[in-house]
């Protein structure tokens, strides 16, 4: 077993600082075999990195949306959602950790030419839409926070992402902590929302567990929330980010690493469903009355002042600047991960950044930019089940996984989560054509 994943490694480079130290303590966990909260923290950065997607301005978006018009009927969406990326980004950080390739190189490496080309076209049309919101978001809440035009909002926010990523120069540390502090902040403003806004706390509970879909435009919205929350370019990122971060030495301490993997996508993840929960049922308890079927952004935030004050919509504007700006950075490493794997070829970052800031502008000039955000959630479920069906084959195959291969369970319970996700866009295509 360990002579078959003795496979290069990539970004293996000697850093310095916080990162070194890092690398050291984790080092150190595995060889002493501590356990607990702790020991943890060494391994903490990756989950907590594509969290950042699992809060972007796209499920802004589609939450405002969907408490606004439907209250608390699709709370139950978003958990299964949630539930559902956890087991696919598991499944991913396990594929990086245990064959130390990510998802794109492996793709490669064991399909087809023919299917590779499709899937990179694919997976670079949804990276393109995600960091497309992203970007957009980042921009708006700049734009409506300090009261300058979308275009000044989406200069500043190319800046500042540019800023935040040549961090990743220093090693995968500060960067990571900087993102870390990011969504700190989008949680926290969530919390100072729901105490704002009280919600109807018997009924976000009900709605969490009790399915429905009320009309054909609940359906759509539902798909909406799918691919904002599930998204497709972090399923290759986060094999990524565990490829080469603690290089394991024996199946021991793959099996170590991939259970404080697991420990950190249910708790990074976990609170990033949170925050969903709380966007809706904010949405639903300052929106569901007084100003049902909001759809913008910018139109919730000047109805949030005369309904809950100035605070509450500075709160929300905080909180949408600094998951577009997270997120935009985010979507930007994915970008570059698809690229690279796919092609097999160095991508510098200020390329993958013009690849999206172009795109964004132009849209920017001709659409409104919340239109833009749902609308890219809805491509991105269509896209989705690519990278899924992918990690699904791989995580399955034992000649690339070894006795790491998933079990019979988990790889029923993903195939079933894929076809439900087709299913929903096969609804949403027959909705579109009639």
């Amino acid at each position: 077993m360990d002579a078959l994943l003795q496979r290069p490694r990539a970004g293996l480079v000697p850093f310095s600082g916080a990162t070194k130290q890092t690398q050291f303590d984790a080092r150190d966990v595995l060889d002493r075999g501590r356990t607990g909260l702790r020991a943890l923290v060494p391994f903490a950065g990756p989950a907590i990195v594509a969290s950042v997607s699992y809060m972007d301005p796209g499920n802004f978006a589609t939450n405002i949306q969907a408490g606004s018009t439907y209250g608390y009927q699709l709370l139950w969406v978003v958990v299964i959602a949630n539930v559902v990326s956890m087991l696919f980004q598991s499944m991913s950080a396990k594929l990086g950790i245990v064959t130390g390739r990510n998802l794109a190189q492996l793709c490669r490496q064991e399909f087809s030419p023919s299917t590779v080309t499709a899937m990179w076209i694919a997976s670079e049309v949804a990276a393109i839409a995600t960091d497309l919101a992203e970007f957009l978001g980042g921009a708006l809440g700049i734009s409506l926070l300090f009261h300058v035009s979308l275009l000044w909002g989406m200069s500043l926010t190319g800046v500042v992402t540019f800023a935040l990523l040549s961090l990743e120069k220093n090693g995968f540390r500060p960067l990571e902590l900087v993102i870390a502090v990011l969504v700190g902040i989008i949680g926290l403003s969530y919390l100072c929302e729901l105490f704002i806004a009280p919600p109807d706390w018997q009924a976000a509970i009900f709605h969490s567990v009790v399915p429905q879909l009320q009309d054909r435009p609940a359906v759509t919205l539902a798909v909406g929330i799918i691919g904002a929350t599930l998204m497709p370019h972090t399923l290759y990122l986060h094999s990524s980010l565990t490829q080469s971060r603690t290089p394991a030495r024996n199946d021991r301490e793959r099996h170590r690493l991939v259970r404080f993997s697991n420990q950190e996508v249910v708790i990074a993840l976990g609170f990033a469903g949170l925050v969903n929960l709380a966007m809706v049922m904010m949405s639903a308890s300052a929106f569901g009355k007084s100003a049902a079927g909001i759809t913008d952004i910018g139109t919730a935030y000047h109805t949030l002042i005369p309904a809950l004050g100035i605070g509450a919509a500075g709160v929300f504007l905080v909180s949408l600047m600094a998951s577009g700006i997270s997120s935009s950075v985010v979507g930007t490493m994915a970008g570059q991960v698809i690229m690279q794997g796919f092609t097999g070829r160095s991508i510098p970052v200020w390329v993958r950044r013009l690849i999206t800031m172009v795109p964004a502008f132009g849209m920017a000039l001709c659409f409104n930019a919340t239109t833009v955000m749902i609308l890219s959630q809805v491509v991105l479920s269509f896209v989705l089940p690519l990278p899924m069906i992918a990690l699904v084959v791989l995580s399955s195959r034992k000649s690339v996984m070894g006795s790491f291969a998933a079990s019979r369970r988990v790889t029923i319970a993903a195939v079933a989560a894929t076809a439900v996700i087709v299913l929903l866009n096969i609804v949403l295509i027959e909705q579109m054509l009639s």
